[in-house]
């Protein structure tokens, strides 16, 4: 599928706060542990629990998320399709990294062991 100027632009417009309960939803109905998640977040942004909550209640934008966000280096490792779109092919910066997020949370609740999810 082919991002458009307006798909990019309504990623970075979302808040972080709008998506995360679905994180938690999707993660816990099929078994994992918000802990995960958190570990997961953290590993690909370096947001521990305390900052994580800060910018939750702040209701930052996933635009502001990814520009505070250490990202880490081995996320250019996480590929494949998430949500219709193959994440080698996006071009903008914000909609890949929300769609590293994605993946990473998809990988966790399809049970995916935690040492391959953060790619060591």
């Amino acid at each position: 599928m082919k991002i458009t100027p307006e798909h990019n632009a309504r990623i970075a417009k979302m808040t972080f706060a709008s998506v995360y309960p679905h994180y938690i939803t999707k993660v816990e109905t099929k078994g994992r542990t918000k802990g995960e998640l958190h570990q997961v977040i953290e590993w690909l942004t370096g947001f521990d629990d305390k900052k994580l909550s800060e910018l939750i209640n702040e209701k930052v934008t996933f635009e502001i998320f990814f520009e505070r966000a250490k990202l880490n280096p081995k996320a250019q490792l996480i590929k494949g399709v998430i949500c219709g779109y193959r994440i080698e092919e996006i071009e903008n910066p914000i909609t890949k990294q929300a769609r590293y997020l994605d993946k990473l949370v998809d990988e966790l609740a399809k049970g995916r062991k935690m040492e391959k999810i953060l790619r060591q």
